[in-house]
């Protein structure tokens, strides 16, 4: 009779101790998962990529933009889908310094008909897009909005007092018109202040991805201040 207790209440303490070391197995993988977690939210994305990497014999190399692009998505867990792989486009604007002034971006939409436009902006770490403006054509001109989602940018506008302390413009681009900005944080919406004006987005040292919504983009209605930049 003694036996069979002693037997059952060994099964029992085997089966209790198989059952805390699971717990335990898991409370460590969970400590891991979470450890891994606050480690990435407290790591910032950087530069990793120069004009050295995106010119070849002096010719804009669109293969290692690309590639510097999905290494930014990586880090911000954004899926690269075939879409993107088909409609994505990059552009140094004709200006032969991508590091600093260029873009990746991709049109989800741009209809003329019902006057709608929802755009994605990449920039990776310190780059510009031109100063430029959208001005009336057979359409209206371009009103656009912005949000962050990824990163923070420098949102220029000529519209406004300058803001001391500005970011340096790159040399390749030359001086601008708008000399006010307001840092744009994840979340932050803005809009154009108004119609025509010129405008343009610098992105601080980890990038950022910008989502875009707007009326029709008509092309023709785009213009630059830096004499030398084109699509």
């Amino acid at each position: 009779m003694k036996r069979e207790l002693y037997k059952k209440l060994f099964v029992l303490g085997v089966l209790l101790i198989s059952l805390n070391a699971c717990n335990c197995n898991k409370n460590a993988e969970n400590c891991d998962k979470n450890t891994t977690c606050k480690n990435k939210k407290e790591m910032k994305y950087s530069k990793k990529y120069t004009n050295a990497d995106f010119y070849k014999d002096g010719k804009f190399d669109e293969a290692v933009a690309f590639e510097a692009f999905k290494d930014m998505f990586e880090f911000y867990d954004v899926p690269f889908t075939d879409f993107m792989g088909k409609e994505m486009w990059v552009t140094d604007f004709g200006l032969g310094d991508f590091e600093n002034v260029g873009m990746g971006g991709i049109f989800w939409v741009n209809d003329a008909e019902h006057n709608y436009f929802a755009h994605t902006i990449y920039l990776l770490p310190g780059q510009m897009i031109p100063e430029h403006a959208h001005v009336k054509t057979a359409y209206a001109p371009k009103f656009e909005t912005w949000m962050v989602t990824k990163g923070w940018a420098y949102n220029f506008s000529e519209i406004g007092e300058e803001t001391p302390g500005g970011p340096t413009i790159p040399a390749s681009h030359g001086d601008v018109k708008s000399k006010n900005y307001v840092v744009q944080h994840v979340g932050d919406i803005i809009h154009l202040k108004k119609e025509e004006s010129f405008h343009f987005l610098l992105a601080g040292p980890e990038g950022a991805i910008v989502d875009e919504w707007a009326s029709y983009h008509d092309g023709d209605g785009l213009r630059f201040t830096c004499p030398d930049a084109s699509l």
